[in-house]
């Protein structure tokens, strides 16, 4: 897993869409590494490494290593265009990060003990599946699990209900209680509910 997280990289010095094209025809990806004050640099990778990584989720929430001649940089990916039908990455960006500065990604949600809460009725519903986070580089986390274990029949969980890892904070809360998200819901069995409101308008 660890040799997925660092790509070979070399500067090109050829730049627009006829560059571009030409290079997916050699089997190379385009790409550009910005980011922490520093000029960007146009980069191109191996196609057959990058379409390998990129089939990791980690790929997407781990700090990668490009490895640009012999010189070794830090980074995020922050952005990856793919061919709509074929089975290509069409351009990717990377973004540098250092060990002292917070970095701002994206980082999946794993829901986990769904069978508990399935036996108690009613189905899941995600409404969310990735959750925005501030950390330093070194507490990035691959995932976020949220355990649904407890939930109730009925009841949603919310960002404030999630319990990040340490060093790890909620973008969207960071921003006030109104950006308190829902991110799971335990519905009632639509059957259940359909007869709870008839009872409701009959009594009423």
């Amino acid at each position: 897993m660890t040799d997925l997280f660092t790509l070979d990289a070399e500067v090109r010095t050829e730049l627009g869409k006829g560059a571009s094209r030409r290079l997916r025809h050699a089997n190379k990806v385009p790409a550009i590494l910005y980011g922490e004050g520093k000029e960007p640099v146009s980069l191109t990778l191996a196609a057959n490494k990058v379409w390998r990584a990129q089939q990791e989720e980690a790929f997407y929430s781990h700090v990668l290593t490009l490895n640009i001649g012999g010189e070794k940089v830090e980074c995020l990916i922050k952005d990856m265009q793919r061919h709509p039908y074929k089975n290509v990455v069409m351009h990717m960006d990377f973004m540098r990060v250092d060990a002292t500065h917070a970095v701002h990604t994206n980082v999946p949600v794993h829901f986990i003990n769904e069978e508990a809460a399935a036996k108690k009725g009613g189905t899941i519903a995600h409404h969310i599946n990735e959750i925005a986070i501030t950390c330093l580089p070194g507490n990035l986390p691959e995932f976020i699990e949220v355990d649904v274990a407890d939930i109730e029949v009925g009841q949603t969980l919310h960002l404030s209900d999630v319990k990040l890892p340490e060093g790890v904070s909620s973008d969207e809360l960071a921003k006030g209680e109104s950006h308190d998200l829902a991110v799971v819901t335990l519905n009632a069995p639509k059957g259940k509910a359909d007869d709870e409101a008839e009872e409701e308008a009959t009594e009423a």
